[in-house]
């Protein structure tokens, strides 16, 4: 069968984060995170479980590079966790948070895989959060001294380094829609979170390179690519507001264009900011918060298709923009959407003039387990992986700088507000007894990165 081979220097990876697989929540000097007393707060996880164990992988870490190795893969993409490096979230190190990673990134470049450190994947401090959390501009502040003390211990040998992964969840997802910690519901809070997630970026990129020269240093987003349901003004208009949600009030300030004018009009209507500003902007934040980066990190899952609710039903054009079947979507209730992968790429190529792309998560739940053989054959999250790898091909086809891709995720784990109920893992994990299973999709991972190509259409496996 034909292939689609990808650049020689692709980056094959697979991602991770702490909160979601470490475990040992109490061990080693380890301070309370938000999670932990999220998760702790009855009601707030579907399976009402917790990070407590998750995968065990801070104790199992080596069997987990073996999985690594045995994928064939270039690039880990881990998180620290913050909680484990400063307790309180300031402060000396603990040297036993710091000693965990160093033996991981020695341990992966042992066996040829580069390490990808992501310094945030949500887990602040619980410390921190008392004090105010995101919305307060200490945090930021804060999030420059832990970027200092991570990248001088690590910056050495972790060359590929990622501020804060997805940043629309821990402040909107986080603090105005309430389904992650800490849980709050509130607009006002929600834009001084994202702005001061902004600007600890901005101010940790400087840091990073003087602690880890040489190194490439980026920001991973969440965006995503929306379609109008129909012709008409009002979904046109729909469609305007979810990508300035979504995505410009993040792309246009990371990028140098500030935050959307009419974004901040419509939060200004809305009484969310006051009419003379905001009040958690500064002279010189929207420089710092533009500081040049390496690379921008686009995590994909789905896309979204607008239909406004300003008007009834019946006065909407027609809809012409129409969702797969519900059969086909994940068991997140996710839409399989493999062209807008290929979309957001391209805008973002054209629209943001990004240096380099990596797509840092992408992947499906579904929950097959293992059959009386023991095989999990995970068909349909092959299907899933292979149509998106098919549609990132076609967007470096067409001019897209993509250099990498990392499959989400290595092993099913603690899916936040979901607790285990969602499998995202190409990696089977029987969270009873912390057995490991590579499934189907795994294995034929494990092809796809050998041979640096993909076949040029999906065939069901055997």
């Amino acid at each position: 069968m034909p292939k689609l081979t990808f650049p020689s220097d692709f980056l094959w990876g697979a991602a991770t984060s702490s909160y979601q697989i470490e475990g040992a929540s109490e061990e080693d000097g380890r301070g309370e995170s938000i999670w932990d007393r999220f998760s702790h707060t009855p009601g707030k996880i579907a399976d009402g479980s917790t990070g407590d164990v998750a995968c065990d992988h801070y104790h199992r870490w080596r069997e987990d590079v073996a999985l690594l190795k045995e994928l064939g893969v270039k690039s880990y993409r881990f998180s620290v966790a913050w909680p484990r490096i400063q307790p309180t979230g300031r402060g000396p190190a603990n040297q036993a948070g710091l000693d965990f990673y160093s033996r991981l990134v020695d341990a992966l470049l042992e066996q040829g895989i580069q390490p990808a450190a992501t310094l945030y994947h949500w887990d602040l401090p619980q410390a921190l959060q008392n004090e105010g959390g995101w919305p307060a501009r200490a945090t930021a502040e804060a999030f420059a001294e832990y970027a200092d003390i991570v990248s001088r211990a690590l910056g050495d040998r972790v060359k590929l380094w990622m501020t804060h992964n997805e940043p629309w969840c821990a402040a909107f997802l986080s603090h105005q829609i309430g389904e992650h910690a800490p849980g709050w519901k509130d607009w006002p809070a929600a834009l001084a979170a994202c702005h001061h997630l902004l600007l600890s970026h901005g101010w940790a990129v400087p840091v990073i390179r003087r602690n880890s020269p040489g190194a490439s240093v980026g920001i991973v987003l969440n965006p995503s690519p929306g379609y109008p349901a129909s012709p008409s003004a009002a979904d046109a208009d729909a469609y305007r507001w979810h990508d300035g949600y979504m995505n410009r009030w993040f792309l246009d300030p990371l990028y140098g264009r500030r935050y959307p004018a009419d974004m901040l009009a419509d939060h200004v209507a809305a009484g969310y900011l006051p009419a003379s500003g905001p009040e958690w902007l500064r002279d010189g934040d929207l420089e710092a918060i533009a500081v040049p980066t390496d690379f921008l990190g686009v995590n994909y899952y789905t896309r979204e298709v607008l239909r406004s609710s300003r008007v009834p039903e019946e006065q909407n054009a027609p809809r012409t923009v129409v969702r797969a079947p519900r059969e086909e979507w994940t068991e997140m209730g996710w839409e399989v959407y493999p062209s807008g992968l290929y979309d957001l790429l391209m805008r973002i190529t054209t629209d943001y003039r990004v240096p380099k792309l990596y797509i840092t998560e992408n992947g499906a739940s579904y929950s097959d387990a293992p059959g009386a053989d023991g095989r999990v054959r995970d068909e349909r999250r092959r299907r899933y992986v292979h149509e998106h790898l098919a549609a990132a091909h076609r967007a470096i086809e067409h001019g897209a700088p993509l250099a990498g891709y990392y499959i989400w995720s290595l092993m099913d784990n603690f899916e936040w507000a979901f607790g285990y109920r969602q499998r995202f893992g190409i990696t089977w994990v029987d969270f009873a007894t912390q057995q490991r299973t590579l499934k189907d999709s795994a294995l034929w991972y494990q092809q796809v990165v050998a041979e640096n190509a993909i076949d040029a259409s999906y065939s069901n496996p055997t």
